[in-house]
């Protein structure tokens, strides 16, 4: 079974402005900006409201394989998802300094970026990035 989220072909500046609401949307554009400078890669969309930077090709025990972003942001209506995989097993660290925000297995959940200190965002994009590096 093949990933179901793959890269598109909507322009992934064109989706951030059409983000309705306001803060999102401006949060977003940092995000934009910010996630390209570090990622030194282009923003591309991964399904429909994905926005994804580099890629990395994956290989399960299982024998299920596919490519999938290394890391990317969701402005959705509820809040701000950012992936930033493979997780944040190392990141306590990082996460206490962060501010406010929710972690899942591979989301990190922020309701808007002043709650947040982007600086310390920035930390754990790199070391998302350099997590793939490594391997």
């Amino acid at each position: 079974m093949a990933n179901k989220t793959v890269p598109t072909e909507i322009d992934p500046t064109d989706f951030v402005a059409s983000v309705e609401h306001d803060v999102r949307r401006g949060d977003a554009e940092v995000l934009l900006e910010l996630m390209e400078r570090v990622s030194g890669c282009p923003p591309k969309m991964w399904g429909p409201s994905i926005v994804g930077y580099d890629e990395y090709h994956y290989v399960y025990d299982t024998g299920r394989e596919g490519d999938f972003m290394k890391v990317g942001f969701s402005p959705r209506k509820a809040n701000m998802v950012l992936y930033l995989l493979p997780g944040y097993d190392e990141a306590g660290e990082m996460l206490d300094r962060l501010g406010k925000h929710k972690i899942g297995k591979s989301c990190l959940y922020i309701n808007k970026l002043a709650d947040v200190d982007l600086a310390v965002l920035e930390e754990l994009i790199v070391a998302a990035l350099a997590h793939f590096d490594s391997e």
